[in-house]
């Protein structure tokens, strides 16, 4: 009997996960372009755009350098998509928070990429919440 890493359905699943990560980084790299933005400054306004947030933490959520945050921010500061403001909760904390021009950036940005949106669009909101749900399980 194999075993479930090698049984025929495990490695056509592990393949199509692979297919549909492949084809979203590559729509997103295309939509970050179309914007003049790499794909990790499209990221890291992304997640700027929904709170303020200190370097280290967008650094630990994108799982890199602190020192490649700071570097990604300082593009994106001197383009006006982002700010440095003091955390009111701690004032020796800088937050990077995006700017108004910069929640628009990602608001267009999220409404360029269609690949998640038009594969998802075919599922009924049933299958897309056990979709949802099957996925939180395979990440714990």
């Amino acid at each position: 009997m194999p075993s479930r890493r090698t049984d025929p359905l495990t490695v056509e699943v592990v393949e199509l996960i692979g297919d549909v990560v492949a084809r979203y980084h590559q729509e997103y790299e295309q939509a970050a372009a179309s914007h003049q933005l790499t794909g990790a400054q499209a990221r890291v306004l992304g997640l700027l755009a929904v709170e303020a947030t200190p370097m280290r933490r967008i650094a630990q959520k994108l799982k890199c350098e602190p020192s490649n945050i700071t570097g990604i921010v300082d593009r994106l500061e001197s383009r006006g998509l982002v700010e440095r403001r003091p955390d009111p909760a701690d004032r020796r904390v800088k937050l990077a928070a995006a700017t108004q021009e910069g929640m628009q950036t990602a608001d267009r940005l999220r409404e360029s990429l269609d690949f998640a949106r038009e594969p998802l669009a075919a599922l009924s909101e049933e299958e897309r919440t056990a979709l949802r749900d099957l996925l939180r399980r395979m990440l714990g």
